[in-house]
């Protein structure tokens, strides 16, 4: 039997096609290239907000203010210019040695 109270851990990673994208609360703290499984030290997603999410529906599109789900596509917001990922495929939790590893 899974846990029944409030989820407390603040770290999620979102894996896309080829991107993992490592989130503290709402911000991106880390992104790292599924290809050649290296962190990338410049990447747009870094230090950026996760605003919510494009959910792809049968009638097209729509925006939505929570959490991205499977399948959907996440949203990051610094004011300047935005970014939408590709759809994510996967929704994990990260391994202690994983956030320790998180590029400062």
């Amino acid at each position: 039997m899974g846990y029944k109270g409030t989820e407390r851990r603040i770290h999620r990673v979102y894996v896309t096609r080829n991107t993992e994208y490592h989130i503290r609360g709402t911000v991106c703290v880390g992104v790292r290239d599924l290809r050649n499984d290296t962190w990338c030290e410049v990447h747009p997603a870094l230090g950026r907000s996760l605003e919510g999410a494009l959910r792809y529906l049968n009638s097209g599109v729509q925006p939505v203010l929570e959490e991205p789900r499977i399948g959907d596509a996440i949203y990051f917001r610094n004011g300047e210019r935005d970014l939408v990922t590709s759809r994510v495929q996967r929704i994990d939790r990260p391994r202690l040695e994983i956030v320790q590893s998180y590029p400062s």
